[in-house]
């Protein structure tokens, strides 16, 4: 059975999100890679390359490591704005 895409045809929903946090927080995709490794989870700068550009599916257990990095909520980081409504650029 195939993966599911969204309507079209990414892999994951984050991507462009994951780009723009990263941006707001003036962290390179090493410098992610490296904090997640610290934290525990086996995420190296080419999973945050492949998720990023849409070439790789993203498991749970990432979508929760990121969202302990940069200390948001799932729906942050997937829907790209905060609870109150507000873009995540916004802040």
């Amino acid at each position: 059975m195939p993966k599911p895409r969204t309507k079209t045809g990414q892999k994951n929903l984050i991507s462009k999100n994951l780009i723009e946090l990263r941006k707001i927080h003036h962290i390179s995709q090493r410098l992610l890679a490296y904090k997640l490794q610290l934290a525990g989870y086996d995420m190296d700068k080419n999973v945050i390359t492949r998720i990023e550009t849409n070439q790789r599916y993203v498991t749970d257990i990432e979508l929760k490591a990121l969202c302990e990095i940069f200390g948001i909520s799932y729906a942050e980081l997937i829907d790209g704005k905060k609870s109150d409504g507000e873009a995540v650029s916004d802040s």
